[in-house]
Parts: structure tokens; sequence; C-alpha cells
């Protein structure tokens, strides 16, 4: 006895795996979709990270007027160090956060914070001025916006992890 073998038909209902219609491969709207979401994660993980070597380089002038107040070779020495502290500490703290992204969000968040603490103190001290609101958007606003944009970056890595440990 042998059995029958048929072809399938054009006309038989594809599976659930198959894809129905297949997409696109130029110009689908699949395709456009990956893409931008492509774009989109990798403005998320560029941007703190160069706005970060930008501010910590904006900060790092503020040491240039050391130059300024005549101390010698040592003093300047010194003078440099002392002022660019903040600018070592936050180097560090890109270096960990070019891999651990929360790290960075809370640092950049806490040091924008620290700062306005600063100047409040400052003001309890003496008088308030008005030009003190700009130091303030001059400063804690960059991190504070750095601190966010990494922390926006670690919660979508974190969701991209939990989506492809479903998968």
């Amino acid at each position: 006895m042998k059995e029958i073998i048929q072809k399938p038909s054009s006309n038989i209902v594809p599976s659930s795996k198959q894809r129905f219609p297949p997409p696109r491969s130029r110009g689908g709207f699949l395709i456009e979709l990956d893409n931008m979401e492509k774009k989109i994660n990798k403005f998320v993980y560029w941007t703190p990270r160069i706005l970060s070597i930008i501010f910590i380089l904006f900060l790092a002038i503020f040491s240039l007027d050391v130059f300024d107040m005549k101390l010698g070779f040592w003093g300047t020495v010194l003078g440099l160090f002392m002022h660019n502290i903040p600018v070592f500490i936050l180097l560090a703290v890109l270096l960990i956060s070019w891999k651990h992204e929360i790290v960075g969000g809370v640092v950049f968040i806490l040091a924008g914070a620290l700062y306005i603490v600063m100047i409040l103190m400052n003001v309890l001290r003496n008088s308030f001025e008005w030009y003190m609101l700009s130091w303030i958007l001059t400063i804690a606003g960059p991190a504070f916006l750095i601190g966010i944009l990494f922390i926006i970056n670690w919660l979508k890595k974190r969701n991209n992890q939990k989506e492809a440990l479903i998968k």
C-alpha cells in the first residue's frame, strides 16, 4: 500500500509561525520603525556621554583663573589640582557610567543638587544676588540634564534586557 502525498496548494492559510504578509525589504513600514528605534537608541546612548565630556571640559575651564594669581610653579600646580577636584571626580564617574548608566544618573543629579545647596548656603551667609540664579542654571542645569539622560538610557537598556529574556 502506497500512501498518496499531495502537494500543498497555493491557497493554504499560513501557520501562526509564519509572517503574513512578509515585511518589505525597502521602504517598508516595519523596516522604518526598526531603523527609527536604532537611531533613538544611539541618541539615548551617546547624548549623555558627549554632554558629560563637554560639561567636564566646561568646568575645567574655570580652573584657568589660577594663572592670574602669580603663585609660582608649585603654587599654580597645587591651585590647578584643587580647582580640578570636581572635574576629576566627574571624570571618574563618567568612566564608570560608560558601562553602568545608573551611577552616572544618580551622581550627576546629586552633583547638581549639591551645587544648589552650596549656593543656598552662600546666600544664607551673605545676601542674595540675582546673578546667582544664572550660576545655578549654568552648573546645576546641565548636571541634572545629564543625570536624567543617563537614567533614561539605563531604563531603556533594562527594558531591552527584559524583552530579550522573554523572547
